[in-house]
């Protein structure tokens, strides 16, 4: 997968897709697979907002029985099954217990009645699922000692047990988009980072491409297309109208929503549901309070999810340490036993998502419910333009489902069936997980790590051989960077075959070197030197892009920042 601006010239497509997140990766996958030309451009680095900065949470939609939502649940099952099936590396059960006290609402009997229903309502939850370890169980009701014997912090007095169901979660976001961008560009379309969209290129009432900066350059294009899908999600309506002059109409509210990595471990396998203090104002059938959850994570534990409606610019979205404060205020107050303080907090992950309408000050608040599509034609008068704003990444898929099926529509072409609900991502072909992460630890080269072997098997699956032949090639980039799971082949292999750019886009999004603490000075260093080789970097250009990197990690800020977070800034802020 290499960078090549200049194919975005060479014809035009059935479909630019404007936004390099989740959204727009899963548009651009099924397009192609389906038989459309597909442009594919990011004003940045694929996946670096929203969609690298989730709780990794794959949701099997089991909250949406307190709305009555059964088409949501029905929704969520069948994508998180989907995700399952299609990345077995980077997808796996997750089990999650919600303590209950007394009884009525909050004891076990409700819950086990929800749980029942629910499994009923997802009773196909794993079909096309044949390795066992992907498989998600029935949900169940565990007694008190079971509860405290999992979890011996909780509040004994009055619980009366607890109920156990399964979700799904993420390995590490970025490279399951990734796999999937490579899929996509495998099935024929054309990707471009860091390729900036200025302005929608209108003839009368219809948009017929787009002007971009490439800003690793400086060149200017344009992209030719029949059809252009806007997926830039909390940045939506700003390219709306920055780049069309139109405006969505009704207009959207957006999210930030924050989680937290603790340096703390897990010691149980098992996520954790806490009562926080705010209600869920649409729900037919409410707990006390909405949940929040502590789960483990690859050595960590996650801390989230918290929600503050914003309204501010969309590249200036941070935390406040006072936020952060609160937060474990709420947390701690709801189990006083856990004790979190800010020292246990290695980063803090923040994105905007699709919201749901909400009073100014509100403290119950209203989630978005669903993602939206909008045919301009239909609402502006303007043919050849789709606005696509998600609400969860678990939902990605079908909605870039719809969305092709729409561009179609809009092409006059019948189009085949989606198939990418069924179709393994680049590095998914794994029929038994455990079994091809074993045989890639027992036949790694005698120079790799164990624990590094796992990793990458974890990280690239079934492709993973496209690492071990960097190795193989040159034993030394085996090597492991400033001690940690991550060798320097990860990080030539993200410069020759993965479209990095920057030192930043291998630190975050490529490799797992800051994806839960803050890299060392010494791990910069290295995968700087590394890239500088690969790239032709000056030895100037190299401490500018450590610098930025340093900057970029993501922490609870004293003040807001004054523009766009340094992991953003072009080229030509770097020199």
């Amino acid at each position: 997968m290499r960078r090549d601006p200049l194919q975005l010239q060479e014809r035009e497509f059935d479909l630019a897709v404007v936004g390099g997140g989740i959204f727009g990766i899963c548009t651009a996958w099924d397009a192609a697979l389906r038989g459309l030309s597909v442009a594919l451009i990011e004003r940045g680095d694929f996946v670096q907002a929203t969609s690298a900065h989730s709780f990794r949470m794959v949701h099997g939609g089991i909250r949406y029985l307190q709305h009555g939502d059964l088409l949501r649940i029905r929704e969520s099952v069948r994508e998180r099954r989907a995700l399952l099936r299609m990345a077995p590396h980077l997808v796996e059960p997750l089990p999650i217990v919600i303590p209950t006290y007394g009884h009525g609402r909050e004891g076990k009997e409700a819950l086990g009645f929800g749980l029942r229903l629910y499994d009923l309502w997802a009773a196909d939850r794993n079909r096309g699922i044949h390795d066992p370890a992907r498989q998600i169980p029935s949900g169940r009701i565990i007694s008190r000692t079971d509860c405290l014997r999992l979890f011996p912090e909780l509040e004994a007095t009055d619980l009366t047990g607890a109920g156990l169901f399964y979700d799904g979660q993420m390995y590490n976001p970025p490279r399951l988009a990734l796999s999937i961008l490579r899929s996509a560009v495998a099935a024929g379309a054309v990707a471009v980072n860091y390729a900036a969209a200025r302005r929608f290129i209108r003839r009368h009432n219809r948009i017929i491409g787009v002007s971009v900066v490439d800003t690793v350059t400086g060149n200017e294009l344009d992209v030719r297309a029949k059809v252009v899908v806007n997926t830039t999600g909390g940045w939506a309506p700003t390219l709306l109208q920055s780049a069309s002059g139109l405006r969505l109409s009704p207009g959207v509210t957006f999210s930030r929503d924050t989680c937290f990595v603790l340096k703390r471990r897990a010691r149980s396998p098992h996520g954790l549901a806490i009562l926080g203090q705010t209600r869920d104002p649409d729900a037919w059938v409410s707990r006390a309070a909405r949940h929040l959850f502590l789960v483990p994570w690859r050595g960590y534990t996650l801390l989230g999810v918290w929600h503050k409606p914003w309204h501010d610019d969309p590249d200036r979205v941070t935390v406040m340490e006072a936020e952060l404060l609160s937060f474990l205020g709420e947390i701690n107050a709801s189990c006083p036993a856990l004790g979190i303080t800010p020292d246990d907090v290695s980063c803090c992950d923040a994105g905007l998502v699709l919201f749901g309408e909400n009073a100014e000050r509100a403290t119950n608040l209203r989630y978005g419910h669903r993602s939206r599509i909008v045919d301009h034609r239909l609402v502006d008068g303007v043919d050849g333009l789709i606005t696509s704003i998600g609400v969860r990444w678990t939902t990605a898929r079908a909605v870039a489902e719809e969305v092709v099926t729409l561009a179609g529509y809009k092409l006059g072409r019948s189009l085949a069936p989606s198939r990418t609900a069924h179709t393994p991502v680049h590095g998914g072909a794994i029929p038994d997980i455990q079994k091809f992460v074993e045989s890639t630890v027992g036949g790694r080269p005698a120079s790799l790590r164990e624990d590094a072997a796992r990793s990458l098997a974890r990280n690239h699956g079934s492709a993973v051989g496209e690492l071990l032949a960097h190795i193989y090639d040159d034993p030394a980039l085996a090597a492991s960077v400033d001690g940690s799971h991550v060798v320097a082949a990860e990080v030539v292999h993200a410069a020759r075959e993965e479209m990095a750019q920057h030192l930043t886009d291998v630190v975050y999004r490529r490799t797992d070197l800051g994806t839960a603490e803050r890299p060392t000075r010494t791990a910069l260093e290295i995968c700087g030197r590394l890239m500088a080789a690969e790239l032709g970097w000056s030895s100037e250009r190299t401490l500018a892009e450590i610098s930025n990197a340093e900057r970029s990690f993501p922490v609870a800020s004293a003040a807001q920042p004054a523009a766009r977070p340094p992991v953003e800034r072009p080229l030509q802020a770097l020199l």
